[in-house]
């Protein structure tokens, strides 16, 4: 009996490696199963910060802090398989860094919505990101935005989470005489938060694998020694999503004031995932000689779906991460990269206990260290033409100085196309953004 399940066991293992092999073409990408399981792990170390770093923003709104965590590991599996299983790209997803603060402390915290009604505009951007992903109007409003603003957005986004890093870390605190200043140092939270961005951009600059998951914990654990996190446990079964579940308000989204909001979840979505995705189709050699990209509509169909998907179960707009690329440097060539990543999410859903650990210092050093990565892009901006660096500069700084990346996006708009009419560059403006920028000026003047 033994020998005849030995063999049953042997025949079928070359049968589940074929069907791996077939559904997700490893021989035709020349991978196997082995490096893709190695590069679904790297992809998942790289990005396991979100974890501990979403629900501590998200509680800021008023959201649950465990039904946060559920949402986000759940809401990241879900991306990660629709974006493995149906487009066959090795690219991680989960919510995205920015995006989940100006969830939380723009809508929610400056403008008042409730997290629900915020979720709700989630879902609405994501329903549009859908329904642009499936038509010609994608391209047609990719190619309507000029290049120095689509830069100029990812670097505002990350210039506006520095902001929040700092804040959160107390490394910049509010002045009556100054607006801002330097926060004190004697404090340890202020100390430990520097310490993690510091660990962080050292490891990182050596390639140490998983520099930020390996500096969050070390920094917490320092915190633990000193007295500061209560230790809970690192396993248990998970928090219960139903304060979460289903709870978007889109009828309270249906307001005139959200249309910027909408749009700039929208936009931002948009384009650091068109950014990302072309990135990853680079490094993964995903692109023919004629220049054709294997399955990018589709990869742009999972992306966009993952958002709508995630404001289902209570997440900020799920959008693809570059980090992607270190799993593909580790091999990673198709799909099953993405389906290791996602099975990885779902079972860091019995980590709660951790994640209830990580002090705030802690995750700030990492919102610090991506906030900065996301600055790169300005070196792209002409700096030499001042219609373009001038409104890109707009863009930039406006972001954090009004805490919203949605007013920052309508003033760069705005100054780009005043720039142009009156400096006789009409004919660069395409009629998409002589729309948007009715849209954001109606905004100004009316709400």
């Amino acid at each position: 009996m033994e020998q005849e399940q030995h063999a049953a066991h042997s025949i079928n293992e070359p049968q589940a490696s074929g069907f791996l092999d077939r559904f997700f073409k490893l021989s035709e990408h020349g991978t196997s199963i082995k490096t893709e399981v190695i590069a679904g792990l790297t992809t998942f170390v790289t990005m396991a910060y979100i974890i501990f770093v979403n629900p501590n923003i998200m509680a800021d709104a008023g959201v649950d802090h465990g039904a946060a965590f559920v949402a986000t590991c759940i809401g990241a599996a879900l991306a990660c398989f629709l974006m493995g299983l149906y487009a066959n790209w090795p690219v991680g997803l989960a919510p995205g860094m920015g995006l989940n603060a100006f969830f939380t402390y723009t809508v929610v915290g400056e403008m008042g919505y409730s997290w629900q009604i915020a979720l709700g505009a989630v879902f609405l951007s994501g329903v549009l990101f859908v329904i642009l992903s499936f038509w010609k109007i994608r391209e047609w409003l990719l190619n309507s935005i000029p290049m120095s603003l689509r830069f100029a957005m990812g670097a505002g986004v990350g210039l506006f989470l520095g902001l929040i890093g700092l804040k959160t870390a107390g490394i910049v605190v509010d002045s009556p005489a100054t607006l801002l200043t330097m926060g004190s140092f004697n404090q340890p939270g202020v100390l430990l938060a520097a310490l993690c961005f510091l660990m962080i951009a050292v490891l990182s600059h050596h390639r140490v694998f998983g520099a930020v998951l390996i500096s969050i914990l070390a920094v917490t654990a320092i915190g633990w020694g000193l007295g500061l996190v209560e230790y809970h446990g690192l396993v248990s079964m998970p928090p219960s999503l139903a304060p979460t579940f289903l709870a978007m308000d889109i009828a309270g989204a249906f307001d005139v004031a959200m249309i910027s909001v909408i749009l700039a979840f929208l936009f931002v979505n948009m384009f650091d995932t068109a950014g990302t995705l072309m990135a990853v189709a680079h490094r993964a050699n995903l692109i023919r000689e004629d220049g054709y990209i294997e399955n990018m509509s589709k990869a742009l169909k999972a992306d966009s779906s993952s958002s709508v998907i995630g404001a289902f179960v209570g997440c900020p707009p799920v959008t693809s991460y570059v980090e992607s690329a270190s799993g593909i440097a580790a091999g990673g060539r198709t799909g099953l990269t993405a389906v290791v990543c996602g099975i990885l999410f779902a079972a860091a859903m019995f980590l709660a206990p951790l994640a209830g650990m990580i002090p705030a210092y802690a995750t700030a050093g990492a919102l610090i260290y991506v906030a900065m990565l996301m600055m790169g892009g300005l070196h792209t901006i002409n700096w030499k033409d001042h219609t373009d660096m001038i409104p890109a500069i707009v863009t930039v700084v406006m972001m954090p100085l009004t805490f919203s990346i949605a007013n920052g996006i309508a003033m760069g708009f705005i100054t780009y196309a005043v720039m142009k009419v009156f400096t006789g560059k009409a004919n660069k403006l395409s009629l998409a953004m002589y729309v948007l920028c009715a849209i954001f000026v109606a905004k100004f003047v009316f709400l």
